[in-house]
């Protein structure tokens, strides 16, 4: 069973910087693709950030810019490092881990608040 385990989350004032992370257990973590979502209150859960396997990044065009993923697979653990947040970027964040095999289930982290005052 894969676990996943965030941290990082918190209340900023806008222009501050939080740096996200989540820590996978279970899984051939570095095999495997991993992404950071978010969910706003009303809003459906959006992709905000994904990085293969391979390294290969892509973002939101709304955290270009400002927003970096990374992974360390010696870590097991993906981060988000997110600079210049705006009171817009103000979600739940979820770190996503896809399914091991075809037709299984996708992985998710518990979430992690991140509230940014304007």
């Amino acid at each position: 069973q894969v676990q996943l385990v965030e941290s990082g989350g918190g209340l900023v004032q806008a222009g501050d910087s939080l740096r996200l992370s989540c820590a996978a257990s279970g899984s051939i973590f570095s095999i495997y693709a991993m992404g950071w979502y978010r969910q706003a209150p009303g809003n459906q859960r959006e992709l905000v950030a994904g990085v293969t396997s391979g390294g290969r990044i892509n973002y939101a065009d709304s955290v270009k810019g400002r927003f970096t993923i990374s992974r360390d697979d010696a870590k097991n653990t993906v981060y988000l490092q997110m600079d210049n947040l705006k009171p817009e970027d103000t979600a739940v964040y979820y770190c996503y881990h896809p399914p091991r095999r075809v037709g299984g289930n996708s992985y998710w982290g518990q979430g992690t608040q991140v509230t940014v005052s304007s």
